[in-house]
């Protein structure tokens, strides 16, 4: 319906206009082939830009013990940029997949992956992050 999306957003959902691709149940909601949830796994549903914004994810993260966000996806802008931010906030190392984040341009995608370095953000290539573990 569009009703969780945040207000000055809510047009492009409501009257046609195009967005609204993972809305709960649409195609664009759905994992990827390849990208399956393994049983014990944890889902948090994401209804904003950062993945901590009215979610449970910080508390699950620090029940864990967990000291080290590793972000991928899509609009390194919007959301990528958005949580990484809110984790660097909480007190979070963020590592940021720079090979496995993506922006409308290159330009769009070095100069965020630029910014969130000096902000004290680590990137790295995914098969770099890998060697690592």
């Amino acid at each position: 319906s569009g009703g969780d999306i945040e207000y000055p957003r809510q047009h492009l959902v409501s009257k046609g206009g195009g967005a609204g691709a993972t809305l709960p149940g649409s195609e664009g909601a759905k994992l990827v082939n390849g990208l399956e949830v393994q049983k014990g796994e944890i889902v948090v549903i994401k209804k904003r830009f950062s993945g901590f914004f009215s979610t449970n994810l910080d508390l699950m993260l620090r029940r864990l013990g967990i000291k080290q966000v590793v972000l991928c996806g899509v609009q390194t802008p919007n959301c990528i940029r958005a949580t990484a931010v809110d984790a660097l906030a909480l007190d979070y190392e963020v590592l940021i997949l720079s090979d496995a984040t993506a922006s409308k341009s290159g330009a769009v995608q070095e100069n965020n992956l630029e910014d969130m370095r000096c902000m004290g953000m680590k990137t790295v290539a995914t098969q770099q992050w890998g060697a690592s573990l």
